[in-house]
């Protein structure tokens, strides 16, 4: 008898094998299992935003893209629980850096990491899951072999456009729209280029936490003491520092500012931190804790999203902007297209980095309490709670239609 090696097949989806299983009508409590290239402990963004609040009625296992380790012996399995969030539990993956030479090897050393991760009580509250993808790269050793009864794909970024991706991620991303049950899409333009290959395919931007940003404008917030003695005005980013970001735009405002105070917030990743520009108004603050971020957003005159015009950012649909609004600060913006699409009635946009000057001078000199209002107002109606609600209601859709097959199909 002959073995099929599953990664060489096409993916299929196995759902209608399961026609006589009793558990469909338990659709409204189903598992999630995720897959993700985002780590759950690094910035708090889309992924820990939507989850966490799906976990108060779902069990969520997020796994994370494998970690290459030099020196490591075997792979090896960390899971742990998620402080707070009972119902999360994050899988880490840690292989041996020589399988990285062979992307197949990397996706079945995986795979087994996961399956024995799964094995016993745990294996129990995650049968028949909804697989969802953050990861194209994970659809080949997982899509269709996890007894999934849908498969959701959450595309928040156009991956392949980022430095370092892999160069099959076109292909794997092609197969993950070509079996998904849903798609949901982070923005207007990336809609645009998913609905191509997946008719079910539905646009929903990033919300936002309007009670948690709100406390900027609490009297009783406290700006942290690394901002709050700077001389003023201040302007500043939150968020993360990499390509997307336009470093001599940063530079040029505060050489035509000296007297201004420039402040970046955020991790860095992918770029050098020697390479960025250096000015004495200048301050690259590194990390902070998303429970902070309020505090230094009340320490801001003004909001930047200070992004260059390249590859990285051509769909991408920034998530401070409705936090940001949520704050009552004025926002300075260069173009990026879906700001453009969504905002421009409450964000200034500059096509030129010295129109981005001249509107953080404006915001500065005369303060335009109708856009801060209309932001305010936008960030109410676009709770995370809401989109979730959404969500949900997208993926009961397609639970039922996936039942509906099954019962056929027996």
């Amino acid at each position: 008898m002959t073995l099929t090696n599953p990664l060489s097949t096409p993916l299929q989806k196995n759902g209608l094998a399961a026609a006589s299983r009793s558990d469909a009508s338990d659709s409204d409590r189903f598992p999630i299992v995720v897959h993700s290239h985002l780590r759950w402990d690094w910035v708090w963004q889309r992924p820990q935003q939507f989850l966490s609040r799906l976990s108060k009625r779902h069990p969520v296992l997020f796994i994370e893209e494998p970690l290459a380790v030099a020196g490591l012996s075997k792979p090896c399995t960390k899971l742990r629980e998620v402080s707070g969030l009972p119902n999360v539990r994050v899988v880490q993956t840690e292989l041996p850096g020589e399988l990285f030479r062979e992307r197949e090897a990397v996706d079945e050393a995986q795979y087994r990491l996961v399956q024995q991760t799964l094995a016993g009580p745990l294996g129990q509250t995650f049968r028949r899951p909804v697989q969802w993808f953050y990861d194209p790269m994970a659809v080949v050793p997982f899509g269709g072999r996890m007894d999934e009864r849908v498969i959701v794909y959450d595309c928040m970024d156009q991956l392949s456009q980022f430095r370092g991706a892999p160069p099959e991620l076109v292909r794997r991303e092609r197969e993950l729209l070509a079996i998904a049950d849903v798609v949901f899409a982070g923005g207007p333009k990336i809609h645009s280029a998913k609905k191509e290959f997946n008719s079910n395919c539905h646009s929903y931007g990033c919300g936002v936490d309007v009670r948690h940003f709100g406390q900027a404008r609490r009297a009783d917030t406290v700006v942290p003491a690394d901002i709050a003695t700077l001389p003023g005005p201040v302007l500043g980013y939150f968020g993360v520092v990499d390509e997307r970001m336009d470093y001599d735009l940063v530079a040029q405002l505060a050489d035509v500012h000296p007297e201004w105070s420039i402040v970046i917030i955020g991790p860095c990743t992918k770029v050098d931190p020697a390479t960025f520009p250096q000015r004495a108004n200048l301050h690259w603050l590194g990390g902070r804790d998303y429970e902070q971020l309020p505090g230094y957003v009340k320490g801001l005159d003004v909001c930047l999203m200070p992004f260059a015009i390249n590859e990285a950012t051509a769909f991408i649909n920034p998530t401070k902007a409705l936090e940001y609004m949520a704050t009552g600060r004025p926002i300075v913006s260069t173009a990026i297209e879906d700001v453009v699409l969504q905002f421009a009635d409450v964000v200034r946009i500059a096509n030129s980095r010295e129109a981005f000057i001249g509107m953080c001078e404006q915001a500065l000199a005369a303060p335009d309490h109708a856009r801060t209002g209309r932001g305010m107002e936008l960030a109410s109606r676009n709770s995370w709670e809401a989109i979730v609600s959404r969500l949900e209601g997208h993926i009961d859709d397609a639970l039922h239609s996936q039942e509906k097959l099954e019962v056929r199909a027996a």
